[in-house]
């Protein structure tokens, strides 16, 4: 099982930016514990960040036929994005939506996603940990057969 781990703008700043907020964990430690998470579940990660939306939305098409599902992280483009929206549903392969905050613990303007009615499901709100357990989620899914 092979699963592409995508992380949306500013992402690459994690550790630095808002600590506050996203802690002080950088995007390449979580990188590392999402592959020996996967190595544990037996699956190969894939990890692409990217602070252009273009790019993100021709990683999920290219995805297709190579990787069963996909986490997902974008970022600020999840209150923006129809685009990204339209990319998760027209991929057609499982996604999680993940973030690192609560978005409904924050400002207003945070509380829409494009992207959730796209998703198989969402994690928010553990910090990095979110990842991992959209990670395992993903997997125990696509192993009782999941479909986007």
């Amino acid at each position: 099982m092979r699963i592409l781990i995508l992380h949306g703008p500013n992402l690459h700043a994690l550790g630095t930016r808002e600590p506050e907020v996203y802690g002080r964990v950088t995007l390449a430690d979580i990188d590392a514990r999402l592959e020996a998470l996967g190595a544990q579940f037996g699956c190969e990660i894939e990890t692409l960040q990217s602070d252009h939306e273009g790019v993100l939305i021709d990683a999920l098409y290219r995805a297709r036929g190579r990787v069963q599902g996909v986490v997902l992280n974008p970022g600020g483009l999840t209150h923006t994005s129809v685009a990204l929206r339209d990319a998760v549903k027209g991929a057609a392969l499982p996604t999680v939506e993940v973030h690192l905050s609560n978005p409904h613990s924050r400002e207003d303007f945070r509380h829409r996603s494009f992207v959730t009615g796209s998703a198989l499901g969402v994690v928010q709100g553990f910090g990095a940990d979110s990842y991992a357990l959209a990670l395992r989620g993903l997997v125990d899914a696509l192993n009782r057969g999941a479909r986007p």
